[in-house]
């Protein structure tokens, strides 16, 4: 397949690029035929003629040879791209370094995942107490081994106590459902316990000789990767047993919809149960008492759902929560209990409100380890259990937290810490004095200090003042090709992380640009309120002032602009697409959720309700109506380059979402530009995805996001 036009803005600048004219028409899409399907609701006429493209490709032979014929023709539109080989190319030297997971120490062993660079999946070390830089530790669990394509991935994994087992679940294919397994440490042999339909389930150890999980009941034929899911239950396995054998713990059969994640606390006292209905930031808990093995009564501790309360750990019979109660930007309470329930629990704020969002904390060493967002980057307060403040820990510079290692009773504790130019260091720390030292650090193919990170804030269509991130290289001046990254949604904050496929983009002469939109979760619970159900419009407005300002700042040349987001991002892009397809010059709609007025019908669709709205809900309906991608392609603009991304086994958000928005983009008149979608197979939403998967991809997306906004790759 020849390649369709060249960008306007090559010819612009004057680049000494191919002729446009050796670059014909597009041929014709593949077929997508049209079903007429009329539905009147709320007083309007819907037209879905798509509709068919929402079976599942597993089963209905129609839509697998749709998404064949549409595969083959987008691999042989991307694979012809010029800048495909220098950006595949880069991806693989800027990826192979060496990286290492956060430690995690139980009894005389530490654990921590392992990459030497190129693996497909990293792997789950061990090394008997805390190694000297430089040695690497015995392979535990090598999922590289569990499957020829590399597609099966370890995902959560739980040591016991005393460090002889490790319980860790399995993610096949990039499906949500995990299945669940124990390794003994000593000799590496898998254990035959296996728990199948796991999913949104914590793994908790009661002793060392039963787990606490949470899963469904097993699907129905052909429905495990669309069908809804109801009535998630807590269980209690013990070694040994057969998953028929295991003891429901906790279930809410009167509320289907809630489900429940369980957590032990560090000391094996109490067994503490969130239960939630959706994705709002709000829960229940339940608490049991554990002795000797055996778990108690379970009993609610916070009965109404009107805020969040994430458990941190416990101390005697103290258990510490960051909690949103009256505290918008969250808080620490300690809930002091009488063990038997004799008598009511007592609430104590501990840390009050802050002016920066407090976004996640911990105990380690007999000190609160505070994580706060300031500004969309980290700060690390600490604070005594009385929550007397004791200094904060230093960070290297501007960037994110993700994780944190430590118990209570540990005398330091571990941090990774990463930025848009540097990626996870892992940091060992002292909770007592706030000391750091680097535990692990990569080394790198390139130099971070050969760019630049600036942070600005542009006003918004109503004059909200929003913050973004722009990395550049030091040595480039003047607008560039600019790629903006955005999600805006359930509460979810982007703070500064690495990609090395990002690095790419920005090795290659290119901008990179990540707005901080209404709808996430950067400034507490306002900022994401702003942002969903009916004043979901604010994200969509404050993405579009982001390219408008980049453009009248200088950063980005008119024509220039590329877009990318995923999954509720990937609504994003359609979403502003349709709005102002004058913006952009091409974009990348990943995963996205397109057809705002079904969204609720298929697998974890039905959480959603609590950023989107209910389609059955008049008021709802028409706020999605007016901005779904799929039902507001308009015919007679000119859109920009795009490309859909997405799998044929994502069970978070069923592929039909991007067929149909696909089909509705090549059948509608919007313009000469490539409307493609690249369909992996084997791969989910995105956890999990094998690296020379990860690399396939970016490489397609990234060369042609390059080809339509005119960035050439340097040598």
């Amino acid at each position: 397949m020849a390649l369709a036009q060249g960008s306007p803005l090559r010819a612009e600048t004057g680049l000494t690029v191919t002729d446009p004219a050796a670059f014909p028409p597009l041929p014709p899409y593949p077929a997508s035929p049209q079903v007429p399907l009329e539905e009147h609701v709320f007083g309007q006429t819907v037209s879905d003629p798509w509709r068919w493209l929402e079976a599942d490709v597993r089963h209905d032979d129609k839509v697998g040879q749709w998404v064949g014929a549409q595969s083959r023709f987008a691999e042989t539109y991307l694979g012809a791209l010029p800048e495909r080989p220098a950006f595949e190319a880069r991806m693989k030297r800027l990826i192979d370094y060496e990286r290492f997971g956060l430690p995690v120490a139980r009894g005389a062993h530490v654990f921590h995942r392992w990459n030497a660079g190129l693996m497909n999946q990293s792997q789950l070390l061990v090394t008997d107490g805390e190694a000297p830089a430089g040695a690497k530790g015995r392979v535990l669990l090598d999922p590289n081994t569990w499957a020829g394509d590399g597609a099966t991935a370890l995902d959560d994994w739980q040591p016991s106590d005393d460090g002889s087992l490790m319980a860790y679940s399995v993610q096949d294919g990039g499906s949500d459902w995990r299945t669940v397994q124990v390794v003994r440490v000593a000799d590496g042999a898998v254990l035959p316990d296996r728990l199948k339909w796991v999913k949104f389930s914590g793994l908790a150890w009661v002793g060392d000789s039963a787990l606490v999980y949470s899963r469904f009941a097993e699907p129905g034929k052909d429905a495990a990767f669309q069908a809804l899911n109801y009535n998630q239950t807590v269980w209690l396995h013990r070694l040994g047993t057969s998953q028929s054998d295991d003891v429901p713990i906790h279930a809410t059969p009167d509320l289907p919809k809630r489900g429940h994640v369980a957590t032990v606390s560090s000391d094996g006292r109490w067994l503490v149960i969130a239960s939630s209905d959706g994705t709002d930031p709000v829960n229940t808990v339940s608490i049991a008492p554990i002795e000797g093995g055996q778990i108690g009564a379970v009993r609610p501790l916070i009965a109404e759902m009107t805020a969040e309360w994430t458990f941190l750990d416990a101390v005697g019979d103290s258990l510490w929560f960051l909690s949103g109660a009256q505290a918008p930007r969250r808080k620490i309470v300690r809930v002091d209990l009488a063990r038997h329930g004799e008598a009511p629990p007592r609430f104590t704020t501990v840390v009050p409100e802050h002016d920066d969002t407090l976004q996640w904390a911990a105990i380690v060493g007999h000190r609160l380890v505070l994580g706060y967002l300031h500004d969309a980057h980290s700060l690390v307060r600490l604070a005594a259990l009385d929550g007397v403040a004791a200094g904060e820990l230093a960070l290297p510079g501007l960037g994110a937290v993700g994780r944190v290692s430590g118990r209570p009773d540990d005398t330091h504790g571990y941090l990774s810490f990463a930025s848009f130019t540097t990626p996870d260091t892992v940091l060992r720390f002292d909770p007592g004095n706030g000391t750091r030292t680097v535990w692990r650090a990569p080394k790198l193919t390139f130099r971070p200090d050969d760019y630049r990170v600036t942070q600005v804030f542009y006003p918004s269509r109503d004059g909200t003042r929003v913050p973004m991130f722009v990395v550049r290289h030091a040595d480039v001046h003047g607008p560039v090709p600019t790629l903006l990254y955005g999600y805006g949604g359930f509460n979810i904050a982007l703070s500064p992380w690495f990609s090395p496929t990002t690095m790419a983009w920005l090795e290659s002469g290119g901008a990179y640009a990540v707005a901080n939109l209404r709808g996430g979760g950067e400034y507490g619970d306002a900022w994401h309120d702003a942002g969903r159900r009916a004043h979901k419009q604010n994200v969509f407005d404050d993405c579009i002032a982001a390219g408008e300002w980049l453009i009248a700042n200088g950063m980005c040349p008119a024509g220039g602009l590329s877009i990318q987001g995923h999954s509720n991002g990937g609504l994003l892009v359609g979403a502003v697409v349709n709005q102002r397809p004058d913006l952009f010059a091409a974009a990348n709609a990943g995963v996205g959720v397109m057809d705002m007025l079904r969204f609720d019908r298929f697998t974890a669709g039905r959480y959603w309700v609590d950023d989107y709205g209910y389609p059955e809900k008049e008021a709802d309906w028409h706020v999605l109506r007016a901005y779904s991608p799929y039902h507001n392609v308009h015919a007679g603009a000119v859109y920009p380059a795009i490309v859909v991304t997405t799998a044929d086994t994502d069970d978070r958000v069923v592929p039909g979402h991007s067929f149909k928005y696909a089909a509705a983009l090549q059948n509608t008149a919007i313009g000469p530009k490539p409307h493609l979608i690249r369909i992996e197979t084997r791969a989910g939403h995105g956890s999990g995805k094998p690296i020379d998967k990860v690399i396939a991809e970016a490489a397609d997306v990234q060369a042609f996001l390059a080809h339509w906004s005119g960035l050439i790759p340097r040598a």
